[in-house]
């Protein structure tokens, strides 16, 4: 049986009391970034607005009634994209709601600094807060008794949203998250360690036993050979893989709070396509990973929250390459039943055909008029709970306001 030392186990895992972990996880908040800039005025289609038309006379999505491919009326001013129909009905539930013209007040039309910025919660104008926004939530609830399983980034990397986390894990897979013994052994180990720290009455010994009672809880969760439940079938593409996980993980109670996922594909300057097309794929590949992850997780609607974002907007009119350039404000959207759904929250704020945005620092497109932290913050407080003297730590220098999405 191959040896393993307490130093050794507890060194890589630090975790929570199952009990503890079950009550702060109660509920679990799954983030979405869509990176690269999503068009998403092409998502919530303006249909009502002329200047939609006029100014994107390729691109634009055909208002509902307009033929097969046409917009799918959610009222008289928005409708959804076609691609977007498995969310539809979530949306005429009040389940599924947005937030029009978010953005961050970084003018620059970087990725990275736009990106960088919305991770970490910070304002261009404030000090650095330190960390990342889920990070420092985290760290605020759980503190030193956090588990690793209490935030999971599914993928290879570590987002800078969970930076500062007092515990947080990195997976593709949950067979990512073993113990490591060849052949039939691991069983052999965890009964030995059990008996090792059955006997330490010191904090260690405690923790030790936790940890072993967790991955017993994980092992049988691995074990299982049925797939998702109600005949939930994911995009085969590794954004529908993440959310299989995540649904795992949300069915087993192992304390998750927090589930960060991305999707890439979306900065769209050449080719960008309207109703089919490039964005048109991956707008089908969101909709249909959220609707498996709706239909696997039926019996536990009341216990996630789904918040999808982008790093920017896109311009309102198109160029010349048939796609469309770094914007500023965009949709935010979110679903679940906390969510005061069945509305799309905000102004249209674009200007005249003939000055689009010309008076507005940065590049061009809707105006971010709704601060991206007073949404996050709702989101928390709607979702996780989250106070208003929290919400001026996670984000520092913001007066928290209503916005109307939880």
């Amino acid at each position: 049986m191959p040896s393993l030392t307490r130093r050794a186990l507890l060194s890589k895992l630090a975790f929570a009391t199952p009990t503890m972990a079950e009550v702060q996880g109660d509920h679990t908040l799954i983030h979405i970034f869509l990176r690269g800039g999503a068009d998403t005025l092409n998502l919530w289609v303006p249909y009502a607005d002329d200047r939609y038309y006029r100014l994107r006379p390729a691109l634009a999505i055909p208002a509902p009634g307009k033929g097969s491919d046409a917009a799918l009326r959610l009222n008289d001013h928005y409708a959804l994209h076609p691609a977007l129909k498995p969310l539809e009905a979530a949306y005429q539930e009040g389940r599924l709601g947005a937030v029009q013209s978010v953005g961050v007040d970084n003018t620059s039309g970087s990725h990275f600094e736009c990106q960088d910025q919305m991770e970490h919660g910070d304002s261009m104008h404030g000090i650095p807060a330190g960390g990342g926004w889920l990070g420092r939530y985290l760290r605020l609830r759980a503190g030193a008794k956090a588990s690793p399983l209490s935030a999971v980034a599914i993928g290879t990397t570590l987002p800078e949203s969970l930076r500062g986390a007092p515990a947080v894990s990195v997976l593709e897979h949950l067979e990512d998250i073993s113990l490591k013994a060849a052949g039939k052994h691991a069983e052999e180990v965890v009964t030995a360690l059990q008996s090792l720290y059955g006997a330490d009455v010191s904090l260690l010994g405690e923790r030790g036993l936790e940890t072993l009672d967790l991955f017993r809880r994980l092992s049988a969760l691995q074990q299982r050979t049925d797939g998702p439940d109600h005949g939930a079938t994911y995009p085969s593409a590794p954004f529908g893989s993440g959310l299989r996980e995540i649904a795992r993980l949300v069915k087993a109670r192992l304390g998750l709070q927090v589930a960060c996922i991305d999707l890439g594909g979306w900065d769209t300057h050449f080719f960008q396509g309207n109703s089919s097309g490039t964005q048109a794929q991956q707008i089908k590949l969101l909709a249909e990973g959220i609707a498996a992850l709706e239909t696997d997780l039926e019996e536990h609607r009341a216990r996630y929250t789904i918040m999808v974002t982008t790093e920017f907007g896109r311009r309102v009119y198109e160029n010349a390459s048939l796609g469309t350039d770094h914007g500023r404000g965009f949709t935010l959207m979110a679903l679940g039943d906390r969510v005061k759904g069945g509305q799309v929250i905000g102004g249209w704020p674009i200007q005249a055909d003939d000055d689009v945005n010309v008076n507005t620092p940065g590049p061009g497109g809707l105006i971010a008029e709704t601060d991206y932290r007073q949404v996050f913050a709702e989101v928390l407080r709607g979702s996780l709970g989250l106070t208003t003297q929290e919400a001026t730590q996670v984000f520092p220098g913001i007066v928290p306001q209503k916005v109307g999405l939880m």
